[in-house]
């Protein structure tokens, strides 16, 4: 790895981990409209984007999915609560590296706490996630840094000119097998996990409700 190439890993570690996830704190606790619910996110997420030049957190038509789709319950009177901007938050980071099924089972369960019943908020909940990601950066970060110096050993062999990008690539492709295993791993926890089975049945019980009346839809128009 090339000394321009560390420094550019140095900086966007330092960039990336600045980043902050909305603070319990500056949801709104008063019930508000879409259009609030679009600017505030927009105005607190926008910097997670790829390209906060031009990506779009959240619009009308994603609310609108999610809610279809069972992620989002329906808004009260055309308003959202505090319970529905947790959920979004959750659905803005799930979205990048899970399907829509997927993030159902996740937060399915999660959807079953509203009320407190149980004991347990959705504002606990998201408050103990909190907590716990800002104690994971360091973590994060020191696993990073080790797989960039394992990188900058690979290849040895190789040219100088070809080294490099070799390097830059071993790096690269040692996080992305990071990700990957990751990925599978609660892919195949929300398939087998029994703590998710309700949320899993629920979604597939909507599915054939859907397919259901799609076949019924049809069977009239012929």
């Amino acid at each position: 790895m090339t000394e321009q190439t560390r420094v550019l890993f140095e900086k966007l570690c330092e960039e990336i981990f600045s980043l902050s996830i909305i603070d319990p704190d500056a949801i709104p606790n008063i019930d508000i409209y879409m259009d609030q619910l679009t600017t505030f996110m927009d105005r607190k997420l926008r910097a997670h984007t790829r390209n906060p030049e031009r990506d779009k957190v959240l619009t009308k038509t994603m609310i609108n999915n999610y809610t279809k789709n069972d992620l989002l319950p329906a808004p009260v009177r055309k308003k959202y609560t505090r319970e529905h901007l947790i959920l979004l938050i959750y659905i803005f980071f799930f979205k990048n590296n899970l399907s829509i099924t997927d993030i159902n089972t996740l937060i399915g369960p999660l959807k079953e706490h509203f009320d407190g019943t149980d004991g347990v908020t959705l504002d606990d909940i998201y408050k103990e996630t909190l907590a716990w990601c800002a104690g994971e950066k360091d973590a994060v970060r020191k696993d990073m840094e080790r797989m960039a110096l394992d990188a900058s050993k690979t290849f040895a062999g190789a040219m100088q000119k070809d080294r490099e990008r070799l390097q830059s690539f071993a790096f690269l492709a040692m996080l992305e097998y990071d990700v990957y295993i990751k990925q599978t791993l609660i892919e195949k926890m929300l398939d087998r996990d029994p703590a998710f089975s309700v949320a899993g049945k629920r979604t597939e019980k909507k599915a054939d409700r859907k397919a259901a009346k799609k076949e019924r839809k049809k069977a009239d128009q012929k």
